[in-house]
């Protein structure tokens, strides 16, 4: 489950895009991170946030920044018996996803930028 990343991209009106960063910012997400799950919750048959109709997910453990550690534990499951290492693999397949999502959403917005004279990912001054 956590091996192979991809990146996805889709092209939006502009205005389509401020609607999703405006949302994704209430919700204190990326806007990959944003999409992703509006995507996720689609598949599953979840109605959209401003229906009022949202169902309400599997688990009270569930994280609203996105990350559903219940439910990548049984997706990784599904395929049979997982060993402790398969299972904390697959878990931390997902966070590093979401970590790799997130550093493109902040890079694209200017927030941050990678740096190999400082060692690593830095703020930028905006």
């Amino acid at each position: 489950m956590g091996g192979d990343r991809q990146s996805v991209k889709t092209y939006v009106p502009t205005e389509q895009k401020e609607l999703w960063r405006d949302h994704a910012d209430e919700l204190d997400m990326s806007l990959s991170e944003f999409v992703r799950t509006m995507v996720q919750a689609g598949r599953k048959g979840f109605a959209p946030v401003d229906s009022g109709e949202r169902e309400e997910p599997d688990s009270e453990g569930a994280d609203p920044g996105g990350h559903d550690l219940e439910r990548g534990v049984r997706a990784a499951l599904e395929s049979g018996p997982c060993s402790w290492d398969e299972l904390v693999e697959a878990v931390v397949g997902d966070v590093e996803d979401e970590l790799e999502a997130t550093l493109d959403d902040l890079q694209e917005r200017n927030r941050v930028r990678y740096s190999g004279r400082d060692g690593g990912y830095v703020l930028t001054d905006e």
